[in-house]
């Protein structure tokens, strides 16, 4: 049965108006505080910890929490407030919220927000996109989240215990995919973590501190510097983009408005790079409500409970892009979906997996410099394949995996490593979910579900059509150039992997040239 995992309460919470600003604007944050006085610190996090702003003392008072805080905010009073100096970076800010006089583990909370660049494109050339409305998605603080059946996220409250920082443990965080050696498919070492640290359950699937964190650091150290945005910038900041030769995704970046990617699909058009360090990517179709401030997803149920249906806004059916009521498959703007990928060391999704591609083109330019050959792992013991992965429909012609692009994947996608991946199934005579992890184990499987929305139904004949798939890594031109990883868990491999690092260079070098 599921296990209700306790999160620490801190006696300080807060949220920023926004999650995005330019220097110059000024930051309001709302906070509730058990203490009557507390302290506060912001930092920029990059390849140094560099401390920005500090103020001690600030009043506080305990804030009512709504009852539906998760749907609709939490309508606190501002607090304090600072007007962004012209001179900060654009970088991700982490503001720690610390109750004076408070000791342990609830003394302190954080928040976050990110600065964007006053000159877009004129320093840098690379933009990294956070994840954002992934982490709103799986953000339960007021009760609920898109992962226990509410189809309504507000922007307007606190992360949970968790999504921004968490402790380490012997060099364990909480990796949500099983990178010891014996498979795990209940995920004990995970479930012992988040019992002895208090952090959210759902912070290991998405937040800063999972993925961009560990690529930002990697990248600032290594000679890259960076921009920064989050998901909703792109849809009411989409003038943003096209400064940059190349956008940046890192990790899970599973939700995206219809917006979102009108916006890129035009900068990949008209020349500009986008780079997928991610996995499950633009999988669910969400919309923005209350001027932004709210998230929309009715996920599974979406085709029962979105008004949208049969209006002429279905397209923007809050469900699956895949959805043959979208039209819209993701993989037409990222050449590959998690309908054809899935799990890699995850539940009973390919449990005793390597972690690693086999490598298929050795000779393309991503893989310059690696001394790889045709066959060979990438990702060998640093388990780069593992957690959610995409992939696409293809056939084997001469010893080569090549798209058929029967399943929307764009003419010209050039596949270049491939590692087999797992849809979980929850029939009544096989689960292959991880029971104590999971909210709601009487709810259908991904691999049943993809089967009825993709052919109508969830028969043997159209179960065994999406039961045997692959995570896929490739590359596609249209205008510009799109690379896709393929898998989550890249920027953990990132961090010691010497061949990841150098395919890592080679795609931020080629594609963040400008010409």
């Amino acid at each position: 049965m599921f296990t209700d995992f306790t999160v620490h309460q801190p006696v300080v919470e807060g949220y920023p108006d926004h999650w995005s600003y330019l220097p110059g604007e000024e930051v309001a944050f709302h906070c509730s505080a058990k203490t009557s006085t507390f302290s506060v610190e912001i930092v920029r996090l990059g390849a140094e910890r560099v401390v920005v702003w500090q103020r001690a003392g600030i009043p506080g008072a305990v804030q009512r929490v709504p009852e539906r805080a998760y749907a609709e905010g939490c309508d606190w009073p501002v607090t304090f407030s600072l007007r962004i100096p012209d001179d900060w970076r654009s970088g991700y800010y982490e503001v720690a919220l610390q109750g004076d006089g408070a000791q342990g583990p609830e003394a302190v909370s954080h928040a976050f927000f990110v600065v964007r660049a006053a000159h877009p494109g004129r320093d840098n050339h690379i933009l990294l996109v956070l994840s954002t409305n992934t982490y709103n998605a799986y953000n339960k603080w007021g009760g609920e989240c898109l992962y226990t059946g509410v189809s309504h996220v507000s922007f307007a409250r606190p992360l949970e215990p968790g999504f921004l920082t968490r402790p380490e443990e012997d060099g364990y965080d909480g990796r949500m995919a099983n990178v010891q050696v014996a498979p795990d498919p209940d995920h004990h070492q995970l479930q012992d973590y988040l019992l002895r640290n208090k952090v959210a359950l759902w912070s290991t699937s998405g937040g800063w501190h999972n993925w961009e964190r560990r690529f930002v650091r990697w990248a600032e150290r290594n000679g890259y510097q960076l921009d920064f945005a989050i998901n909703s910038d792109l849809e009411f900041h989409p003038e943003l983009l096209g400064h940059y030769p190349l956008m940046v995704s890192m990790g899970h970046d599973e939700y995206w408005t219809w917006g979102m990617r009108d916006t890129v699909d035009r900068f990949v058009e008209q020349g500009g790079n986008v780079a997928f360090f991610s996995g499950n990517t633009v999988y669910w179709q969400v919309r923005y409500e209350d001027d932004g401030r709210t998230m929309v997803c009715y996920k599974y149920e979406a085709r029962e409970k979105d008004p949208v249906v049969g209006s002429d806004r279905q397209h923007l059916l809050a469900g699956i892009w895949s959805d043959p009521l979208v039209g819209r498959p993701e993989n037409s703007t990222t050449g590959l979906s998690f309908c054809r990928g899935g799990y890699v060391r995850f539940g009973r999704g390919v449990p005793r997996s390597t972690g690693a591609y086999t490598v298929y083109r050795a000779d393309h330019w991503v893989f310059a410099n690696t001394e790889l050959r045709y066959g060979d792992p990438l990702g060998l013991g640093s388990y780069l394949v593992t957690y959610e992965v995409d992939g696409c429909e293809f056939t084997m012609v001469h010893g080569l995996p090549v798209p058929t692009h029967s399943d929307g994947t764009p003419a010209g996608f050039t596949i270049l490593a491939i590692a087999p991946a797992r849809l979980l199934s929850n029939a009544p005579d096989n689960c292959e979910l991880i029971v104590p992890l999971s909210y709601d184990v009487t709810g259908i499987g991904d691999l049943e579900y993809t089967a009825t929305i993709l052919f109508g139904d969830a028969s043997p004949e159209n179960v065994a059509r999406v039961a045997h798939n692959h995570a896929c890594m490739g590359v596609f031109q249209r205008g510009g150039t799109v690379f896709n990883a393929g898998t989550t868990d890249w920027a953990y491999a990132l961090e010691i992997d010497p061949l990841v690092q150098q395919v890592t260079r080679n795609v931020l070098e080629r594609l963040s040239t400008s010409e």
